[in-house]
């Protein structure tokens, strides 16, 4: 039998360069899929200033985006049920197929939005359409994570794999930079502030419908992994969720990691764009600005941690999440709450990402490295989309509703415990790049 740890022929450079290219072009391809897919889902939060008074009418604004937190919230509910379907279809008929059918799902809950009438023309039935869309989208978006997760990963070549695959989050963060990044041109060159209001926040829902059916076409044209197709021939005809059964500490593992990732990840993205507007004070426009600074910080960190977990495995840059979360989250948000600052709110959320980056960046390979190819996408889809559903999802109305009893505090205790327990989970666990099920098909 060849010895595993030896080193692998070397090739000559014209064919090194050319896997190079044909990777690089794969994942460039699968990773704008990605982010047409978190502008859709992210233009909703961007906008929420905007739309939610034709919603849900209210004298109060906290209770207007609660309301609409309370939806965005729902979106994440029916992940799960997307991760499952979506995690299916990869891991019995493609990648490929998954990716495309998912960024179609995107496009149609984009256009409900865009056109649906407001509360004042059709009452309840406006937010109903609402919630009908974000439900749709929440289930494009909970295959959307498993499959190009799994896709990024699997068509990656082992020694870079943390490297090429932290860019699933700099695509998922580019989504939601884009979305500001289309309330700023609206803000500041297209519209005025009434215009906004009145009809201008319909604008990036129509943007996105546009965007996804160009993804679905660009990724009609995405190369199958080599993984799954040496996996096709030894599949056995079950159910997904069956052969997920079979690997419980695999997905309790999934569970506890997540949390804390992902309750830091929608704080100090989804959650700082009310944040920084309701409790610091700044205005509409500079709370933008903060915001997109904050995230081309964030983006700009995730390959470089990516390239550090190829370095010296994925559990230390885990731990350093889990320590540094635990002890610094409390002191950043107090200090941030008490700002009227827009370059000290700017630095104390870019000190939040040093560590936030620290999961973000690598989980996506970590759940890939757990599981076989033939229930790859379902095992990394399913417990996370539930994971995410508790615990990210629910973290803008968690804290609205501590902010509306008079004791936002809490939520940043909340915070730091729900990273804690992640972290007991990473210091229990083994690292994946060392012990990784990347080779098994069955």
């Amino acid at each position: 039998m060849p010895d595993a740890s030896a080193t692998p022929p070397h090739h000559p450079h014209p064919i090194e360069l050319s896997d190079a290219r044909r990777r690089i072009k794969a994942i460039f391809i699968g990773s704008v899929g990605n982010l047409v897919e978190w502008y859709d889902f992210y233009a909703y939060t961007a906008f929420a200033l905007y739309f939610a008074p034709h919603f849900f009418p209210s004298t109060d604004p906290v209770v207007q985006q609660l309301n609409a937190a309370t939806l965005f919230a729902a979106g994440f509910i029916v992940r799960p049920v997307g991760g499952w379907l979506f995690g299916h279809l990869a891991d019995r008929y493609g990648r490929r197929l998954s990716l495309m059918l998912s960024v179609v799902m995107m496009c149609f809950g984009s256009l409900i939005i865009a056109f649906t009438p407001t509360y004042q023309t059709i009452g309840f039935a406006a937010p109903a359409l609402l919630a009908l869309a974000r439900i749709i989208e929440g289930l494009s978006l909970g295959g959307e994570y498993g499959a190009s997760a799994t896709y990024l990963t699997e068509i990656a070549d082992p020694e870079h794999r943390g490297f090429y695959s932290s860019f699933q989050y700099v695509t998922l963060i580019g989504g939601q930079l884009t979305a500001i990044l289309v309330l700023l041109l609206l803000q500041n060159v297209f519209l005025t502030h009434e215009q906004l209001v009145a009809w201008g926040w319909r604008i990036p829902f129509i943007i996105g419908a546009v965007l996804a059916v160009t993804a679905m076409f660009m990724r009609r044209h995405m190369q199958e992994t080599e993984a799954f197709e040496a996996a096709k021939g030894t599949m056995k005809r079950e159910s997904s969720l069956r052969g997920l059964l079979k690997y419980p500490r695999e997905v309790a593992i999934v569970v506890g990691l997540t949390a804390g990732g992902t309750a830091a990840f929608y704080t100090f993205t989804t959650y700082m764009q009310t944040f920084v507007k309701q409790t610091v004070g700044l205005s509409d426009i500079v709370t933008t600005y903060v915001i997109a600074g904050s995230l081309i910080f964030a983006a700009i960190l995730q390959p470089v941690y990516g390239a550090i977990s190829d370095r010296i495995g994925r559990k230390p840059v885990l731990m350093f999440f889990g320590i540094a979360g635990t002890l610094l989250t409390v002191p950043i948000l107090t200090t941030l709450s008490g700002t009227k600052s827009p370059w000290i709110a700017f630095l104390l959320i870019c000190g939040a990402w040093i560590f936030t980056a620290g999961y973000t960046s690598i989980n996506a390979v970590v759940k890939a490295e757990l599981f076989p190819t033939s229930v790859r996408a379902t095992g990394v889809a399913v417990p996370y989309a539930l994971t995410v559903s508790i615990f990210g999802g629910t973290a803008p109305a968690i804290a609205l509703f501590f902010k509306q009893q008079g004791h936002e505090q809490w939520f940043y205790y909340y915070l730091a415990g729900i990273i804690f327990l992640s972290f007991l989970v990473y210091a229990l666990m083994r690292d994946t790049k060392h012990a990784s099920a990347m080779h098994r098909h069955e």
